[in-house]
């Protein structure tokens, strides 16, 4: 994963809980990283290792830390460093879930060695939409539960979020059903 994830991480951990938990988690983690470059590509084991370390040091679990990382992401670090391209993802969350299948396009122009996640849309309603996450990467559904969230507080629309497929139960991909 970029560095721009390691980095997310770090300024969710400060901003909430300062400098010295920080420096706390990268010492569990085991992590010797003095500082990560949001534009260069990281092994994603350094993440997954940051995520455990703060469910630890925190005293969470590893899913309620991939969730509120993933409203994180959406609210804070997108915003700021990708303010436009958000925006121009829709007016509303509808219309940005659409959409969502090609936002990544526009990301790899950022980052070309980024390994996206494929996201696609069905049965979609007036109130309600399935968004199937397709990824190489195993463990992530908490953080992509976290984002749809945070897209919903971002559109100030209130979301209920059902998991109705995922791969621990043998499915190729995860489907959420979505319901605002």
């Amino acid at each position: 994963m970029y560095g721009i994830i390691n980095k997310a991480i770090e300024e969710l951990v400060t901003a909430n809980f300062g400098e010295e938990k920080w420096e706390a988690i990268k010492l569990r983690s085991g992590i010797d990283i003095d500082f990560f470059i949001s534009t260069e590509p990281y092994d994603d084991d350094i993440t997954f290792k940051l995520a455990q370390a703060v469910s630890d040091e925190m005293g969470m679990t590893l899913s309620a830390v991939l969730v509120e990382f993933g409203e994180w992401w959406v609210l804070k670090t997108t915003k700021d460093k990708y303010g436009g391209l958000m925006e121009a993802g829709g007016n509303d969350l509808k219309e940005f879930l659409i959409n969502l299948p090609l936002f990544h396009n526009r990301v790899m122009l950022i980052y070309p060695k980024l390994t996206p996640p494929e996201f696609k849309v069905s049965d979609v309603t007036e109130n309600s939409i399935n968004l199937h996450y397709l990824s190489k990467r195993e463990g992530l559904q908490d953080f992509v539960r976290g984002l749809i969230q945070g897209l919903g507080k971002m559109y100030d629309t209130p979301v209920t979020i059902n998991l109705i497929q995922t791969r621990y139960e043998g499915s190729s991909h995860e489907i959420f059903n979505i319901i605002w």
